[in-house]
């Protein structure tokens, strides 16, 4: 699940891996109306795990961190449709129909779990001939199979309109609550900077006022402590932790740990 960049990636996204797991971490920037094919994903944000079969719908909220880990079914593929509702089309749908945001959305979870009903079915059922969604001269097919999305939804439950319609930009935060809250996340400094309401420059002239280091340097020390605590305190093995603490790959994790402690993870 690559961060989903607009000039690269469809509207429309089939997903399928053959007969292997993927785990990773991801910035939500836009809304996604996905249904689970086959084989399960799990997905976690700061406060909750969901986990996702056969079957079901679901919502990943826009502006959210979350990490996942998709599973194939036994001796088969992982499969999703996902359909991004970006900002455009969503304005551009509230201003035709006169649909709006009336009041604020829960914003505990990054993910809302949709019940199945035959609208929902149906629709998954005409994007089937995906490959023909994609050529070249479909762009308002597209364009119209993404409203029909918002119909739906809204028709299956209408108080997404209070999700769907919110256009409301993260606002200034508690930046060292923030931090502390999310450091796990490998996300780029951009993306912290948006989520805490800050540009890149204000995001790190604050940093450094809170924390007196550059939060580069502080990430890797934060997911560093964490990581020792959790490898020294709670027996964890080292390639249990790294992911989970920030790093991108064991051996830059080893190296940067064995810098800091004078060890390797593994000799803790």
């Amino acid at each position: 699940m690559p961060e989903r960049d607009d000039n690269k990636l469809p509207q429309i996204l089939y997903s399928c891996y053959f007969t292997r797991s993927r785990e990773g971490e991801q910035f939500v920037p836009e809304h996604v109306f996905s249904y689970q094919i086959a084989g399960s994903v799990t997905i976690s944000d700061v406060e909750n795990i969901y986990t996702f079969n056969e079957g079901d719908f679901r919502i990943n909220k826009r502006n959210q961190l979350v990490r996942f880990s998709k599973q194939p079914p036994e001796h088969g593929e992982y499969k999703s449709l996902s359909v991004y509702l970006d900002q455009n089309t969503l304005r551009q749908f509230s201003l035709e129909y006169g649909y709006k945001a009336e009041k604020p959305h829960d914003g505990s979870s990054s993910v809302i779990r949709l019940q199945s009903n035959e609208l929902l079915t149906s629709y998954i059922e005409s994007l089937k001939p995906y490959h023909l969604l994609q050529q070249p001269g479909n762009e308002n097919l597209i364009s119209l199979k993404l409203r029909e999305a918002i119909f739906i939804l809204l028709k299956s439950n209408p108080d997404l309109a209070n999700v769907l319609f919110d256009f409301t930009e993260p606002g200034k935060i508690d930046l060292e609550a923030f931090m502390n809250k999310n450091y796990h996340f490998n996300v780029e400094l951009k993306r912290f900077a948006y989520l805490s309401g800050r540009s890149l420059a204000t995001f790190k002239r604050d940093f450094e006022k809170i924390f007196h280091r550059s939060p580069a340097n502080w990430l890797v020390h934060r997911r560093l402590q964490e990581a020792y605590y959790l490898i020294k305190e709670k027996g964890k093995a080292p390639s249990d932790v790294y992911l989970d603490v920030g790093f991108e790959d064991l051996s830059h994790f080893s190296f940067a740990f064995k810098k800091t402690y004078g060890v390797s993870p593994s000799k803790v």
